[in-house]
């Protein structure tokens, strides 16, 4: 009996070892989870070709926020209003938490991985989420006041709000680290494709939507960027999920609550942070993208659609989809807060992108 075995019909879920010289690296005898890996990369023969394809598609997206140009952010800094400016700070303090959390998360459910291909794409994404912090401290400290930084970084602190939000997700990934079921695994899957696809999204319209009224265009082409590297995120949890529901002890109940959950936090700290105070974004509006969204998300991983009312079957937002063209032509199948992508500005030639 291996490891695996042994562990997963203890109800726990089994954690590889650094190095198994009696494991198995055929393809065929490869799985997901409760593989009896060597954890050795052998790359030539694979199972999983869609995550050989995924991987370079990750490592061609690579970027360097400094090369982007936000020095207009900073005269438009000073000249937002108050409430686009609290805003603003409180938006970049949201996405600080979330990819710094999945930093700390995600190596947790890699090191049950079995099939080397898939963790190799789960190494890239947190090698990416650290790239996503480098570029929030960028643009705090060029476009924030010196005097104003401290209230950024802490705003998660001194935000009641924020910081039951942030308090919320990350509790939903303690559950797993503090009791390692097997249900409890397959709950921070869920927990990371909610954050994933679905906590990101209303703070990318908030700074596409500033782009739009021609207002912080640097910060718009970071979130370009980092929306991009999100959506192989979102694509890597929609590959991996149905494959856990046919291995992991759930329900669809138990799926639905998380997504009517996750929704109503979201619109609750959308419509705190955002409201009706600024042009362009409605608590009406954001209700409807986040629901929509959250249909979206669910059909992506093989099941019916939550909201069924047809004001929530479609995006309030179609009309900012050239500002998250990362090739500022507005020409894209979709838009990428959508999911489907075809253009690049550092990579080409790589399909695949319809699949999302």
């Amino acid at each position: 009996m291996t490891i695996s075995e042994a562990t997963s019909q203890l109800g726990r879920m089994p954690v590889n070892p650094i190095f198994n010289p009696e494991g198995n690296d055929d393809p065929n005898h490869r799985t997901i989870w409760f593989g009896d890996t060597t954890n050795l990369m052998q790359l030539n023969d694979v199972r999983y070709d869609w995550a050989v394809g995924l991987y370079r598609q990750m490592r061609e997206n690579f970027w360097i926020s400094e090369k982007l140009d936000i020095t207009q952010d900073v005269t438009d800094y000073v000249n937002l209003t108050p409430d686009e400016r609290r805003a603003f700070d409180g938006v970049l303090s949201y996405l600080t938490f979330l990819d710094s959390v999945q930093t700390v998360n995600l190596p947790q459910l890699k090191v049950s991985i079995t099939a080397p291909e898939v963790s190799m794409c789960m190494a890239e994404q947190i090698s990416q989420e650290a790239l996503h912090n480098q570029s929030y401290q960028y643009m705090i400290e060029t476009i924030v006041p010196s005097d104003r930084r401290s209230a950024v970084y802490d705003f998660w602190r001194t935000d009641k709000v924020l910081h039951d939000r942030c308090e919320f997700i990350a509790k939903q990934y303690q559950r797993y680290v503090d009791d390692p079921t097997l249900e409890n695994y397959f709950g921070s899957l869920m927990a990371d494709y909610l954050l994933e696809s679905l906590y990101f999204y209303n703070g990318f319209i908030f700074f596409y939507n500033l782009a739009s009224r021609m207002l912080m265009p640097g910060s718009a082409d970071i979130f370009k960027m980092i929306n991009r590297d999100e959506l192989s995120h979102v694509r890597l949890f929609q590959k991996l999920l149905p494959e856990a529901m046919e291995v992991f002890p759930h329900s669809k109940d138990m799926i639905y609550e998380m997504f009517d959950t996750a929704v109503k936090h979201e619109c609750k700290w959308t419509n705190h942070i955002v409201g009706n105070n600024i042009l362009g974004i409605t608590e009406t509006s954001t209700e409807q993208y986040t629901k929509y969204l959250a249909n979206m998300r669910l059909r992506a991983i093989g099941l019916k659609p939550l909201y069924t009312e047809p004001r929530y079957l479609k995006s309030p937002y179609t009309h900012l989809e050239r500002f998250s063209d990362t090739k500022a032509e507005g020409h894209t199948k979709a838009n990428f807060f959508e999911a489907q992508v075809t253009s690049y500005v550092m990579s080409s030639g790589v399909g695949g992108w319809d699949e999302i």
